[in-house]
């Protein structure tokens, strides 16, 4: 029997890993790694000094890295292009298992954020596992994603009182703002979408709390009316693209309102 470990390592900062994954990452024999590229070696170096300050000193490891499988960032079909690319990344996560990992072994995965938003690995280790080709078990171990470390970065809550919040993305959110939701946490917006929602139209003013590299030393936060602010997150996103070679953000967008009880209310803890 093999083990997979799938870990959510939280949204940047080392200090964000929880308690359950250190002890997840210690008891990983190896720890699989994609590779993406030089101007993704950052992404890297958070993962390995992760493990340096969390790994207890002489607790035996290994790192094994395969390239990553190429994205079509501007696919005719959507659905398909994702499908494909998640076969691909289960060929390598596949091989990396059968190669690189002893029975009796386990082999850490370390996910950016929560393995459970907006991220494949455990689609494709569920797969892999499915198939029968390999007798491996697997877990899951929950991180903390970026839009929690969005809002705790601009201090303010997810949601209003007594109002929803919608997870999605820019793809989805390029549709509409839902007339029925007061908040959207926006992931995976390689468009600026939105930019589309700046001029007041049916759902009013809106604003944006905006963080690029959240956790990192890179990190930009941004906040305001839309309106006010929408040009300069287009620009200081560009620029940090270019920068670096990539970027990694998030933003909450709601509907403005100037009746939100401050902090002084006394509110019913059924009320939130």
């Amino acid at each position: 029997m093999k083990t997979i470990l799938i870990i959510g390592i939280g949204a940047g900062d080392p200090d964000y890993i929880t308690v359950q994954a250190i002890k997840a990452l210690n008891r990983a024999d190896v720890f699989f790694l994609m590779d993406k590229g030089p101007a993704k070696a950052k992404l890297r170096a958070l993962r390995e000094e992760i493990c340096r300050r969390h790994i207890a000193a002489g607790h035996p490891h290994r790192f094994v890295e395969a390239p990553s499988p190429p994205r079509d960032t501007a696919p005719a079909d959507y659905r398909a292009s994702v499908d494909e690319l998640n076969e691909a990344k289960q060929a390598v996560f596949e091989a990396m298992i059968q190669n690189e990992m002893k029975d009796g072994e386990t082999a850490g995965i370390l996910v950016w954020g929560d393995p459970m938003l907006y991220d494949s690995t455990i689609r494709n280790i569920e797969a892999i596992a499915g198939s029968g080709r390999h007798t491996i078990d697997y877990e899951v171990i929950p991180g903390i994603t970026a839009v929690q470390a969005l809002a705790a970065r601009h201090k303010i809550p997810l949601n209003r009182v007594a109002e929803p919040v919608l997870l999605t993305t820019g793809r989805k959110l390029a549709e509409g703002f839902p007339d029925s939701i007061d908040s959207a946490a926006v992931l995976l917006d390689g468009e600026d979408t939105f930019r589309r929602f700046a001029d007041a139209g049916v759902h009013g003013d809106m604003e944006i709390y905006w963080g690029a590299y959240l956790g990192t030393p890179d990190e930009i936060l941004i906040s305001g009316r839309l309106k006010d602010v929408a040009d300069e997150i287009h620009r200081r996103r560009a620029e940090a693209r270019q920068k670096n070679g990539w970027i990694m953000d998030t933003y909450l967008i709601r509907k403005a309102v100037d009746d939100e009880p401050s902090e002084g209310d006394v509110i019913d803890a059924g009320d939130r």
